[in-house]
């Protein structure tokens, strides 16, 4: 109802646009006649009155639009993350999860923006249609059919760029992404491709993808091209067409100055519909881009009800058996003990399913072979966001949003005290840096604010994972990017902060494994 309320105002808007520009016509023609004054005078204060209320409407129609939009991306947002969470991370493919969510966040941009872009201009552009149709009508019959059949005329091209549209937009998606693979590539790894001399490769396939995004944009303005021109010489002809039906009709010198700018009048309301195509093809991939990532089967069962039976569980893995893919184990027999308190390091060569026996562990991934206890129970059979709730997890590049520290911290626990975030921060190390930081707690972080280091970030992680006070803690490679001394000082207050709580660490590097009560090392036997 809003959006059509929204519709409603643009039209008169427009209305008012094409009411103002055909009585300004009138009245010069009108006014060089030099008839009495007193008989302007109503066309005067229409001129004046149309004018007013052209931005008046437009105003109330960005109002009610952009309210509703706001409001439908809102919710929109809320129900897609909702979504997102059982698919997290199994179903997310090769790209990363800011990756992924930048991805939703801009495709659920331009479907709602479907309302303000394209729903909005096309009930406005109605409105106009139907008051030009019914002005020129009054005046002559003949004058009405042609405003009907340019505006279908303007349907028909419209629809057809549309078509253009929609078979560009696919292809341009695609271009899109292959250039954001290889400039990642690129500026990432420009040290390795360098040792391995594939730069030059690298760099030919950046070329390619720029020429096939250039190619693909060139098709896809084909479609807003069309449906410009088309307006415009359209409009060019319903001119000519209506200044012979002005010459044929038994009106005054006004009235057929009146019809000859009202098809120039309605154009201005025809020709946004040039960027309503455009967004409409757009809203539409975006939306099957959506729908195709959410109506993935969940990796992880929730239809377990059980509860865990303490709050300092003792975890186990008997011959476990996992995979991203159903059927496809990325590790299998996995036999590992976990009572409360104890320490242990996962160690293997890349792909041996170190990430995977993590995944399992924290109930982001269902085994498929063998059994995950908790307290004795099958985790499949207890209620999945219990489990949950037992786990934090560290991964190797742990998010720093742009906010200040505390609202950082306080993602981990809501109802922390100050007092309970400084105690964080200082088990985790980094007791003096909050001591130099300008504001304290209140010190922005990320962009726009102060820096963060490697060893920073990481030790902010352990912060949260500390403040969350879950008695599971499972660490992916805390030290994958941090130089030696960094990684062993890192590691020696993981040992600290978390003692006392179970403690998975997964890392290919040796620093503060020797702290730990045992080694699982998945490197496959040959």
């Amino acid at each position: 109802m809003s959006g059509r309320l929204a519709g409603l105002w643009g039209g008169l808007a427009l209305t008012s646009g094409v009411a103002l520009t055909a009585t300004s016509g009138w009245l010069i023609v009108r006014a060089s006649e030099r008839p009495v004054i007193l008989t302007l005078l109503t066309a005067i204060v229409g001129v004046r009155a149309f004018g007013m209320a052209r931005p008046f409407f437009r105003h109330l129609e960005r109002l009610r639009s952009h309210d509703t939009a706001l409001g439908d991306l809102a919710e929109a947002r809320t129900s897609v993350y909702a979504g997102l969470i059982p698919l997290t991370p199994a179903r997310l493919g090769r790209r990363s999860r800011s990756a992924v969510l930048t991805g939703v966040v801009d495709d659920l941009t331009d479907v709602v923006e479907a309302h303000v872009r394209v729903r909005v201009p096309l009930l406005s552009a109605l409105v106009a249609a139907a008051f030009t149709t019914l002005l020129t009508g009054l005046l002559d019959p003949a004058a009405a059919l042609v405003v009907l059949v340019w505006v279908g005329l303007v349907a028909v091209v419209a629809r057809a760029g549309l078509g253009l549209e929609r078979s560009a937009q696919e292809s341009l998606g695609a271009a899109r992404a292959e250039v954001g693979r290889a400039a990642e590539l690129v500026a990432r790894h420009t040290a390795e491709l360098r040792a391995i001399g594939a730069e030059g490769d690298v760099l030919a396939r950046l070329d390619r993808a720029h020429d096939d995004l250039g190619s693909a944009l060139r098709r896809q303005s084909r479609g807003r091209a069309l449906v410009t021109g088309g307006v415009l010489a359209l409009t060019g002809l319903a001119t000519l067409a209506m200044a012979r039906v002005a010459l044929d009709a038994d009106v005054s010198p006004g009235v057929m100055a009146l019809l000859v700018v009202v098809p120039a009048a309605l154009a201005d309301a025809l020709l946004p519909l040039a960027d309503a195509v455009r967004a409409q093809a757009r809203a539409e991939q975006s939306e099957r881009r959506v729908h195709a990532l959410l109506d993935q089967a969940p990796a992880v069962a929730a239809t377990g009800t059980g509860r865990p039976v303490s709050t300092s569980p003792h975890l186990r893995l008997e011959g476990m058996g996992a995979g991203w893919v159903d059927g496809c184990e990325d590790v299998r027999g996995v036999d590992l003990d976990l009572p409360p308190g104890r320490r242990v390091g996962i160690v293997g060569s890349n792909g041996s399913g170190k990430s995977t026996t993590l995944a399992v562990l924290a109930r982001a991934l269902d085994p498929q072979s063998g059994r995950f206890l908790v307290d004795g129970l099958d985790a499949t059979d207890l209620d999945l966001d219990a489990v949950r709730d037992l786990v934090a997890v560290v991964d190797d590049k742990p998010h720093v949003f742009a906010a200040d520290l505390r609202a950082n911290l306080l993602l981990a626990r809501p109802d922390a005290s100050d007092e309970d975030l400084v105690a964080a921060i200082t088990s985790a190390g980094l007791g003096s840096w909050l001591d130099d930081l300008p504001d304290g707690l209140e010190t922005r972080l990320g962009a726009g604010g102060r820096g963060i280091s490697g060893g920073e970030r990481a030790r902010l992680a352990l912060a949260r994972a500390v403040l969350s006070q879950r008695p599971v803690v499972l660490l992916d490679e805390p030290v994958a990017h941090l130089d030696h001394p960094t990684a062993v000082a890192v590691m020696s207050d993981v040992g600290a902060a978390l003692a006392g709580r179970t403690v998975v660490v997964v890392s290919h590097r040796d620093e503060g494994l020797d702290a730990l009560d045992e080694i699982l090392d998945l490197t496959p036997s040959r």
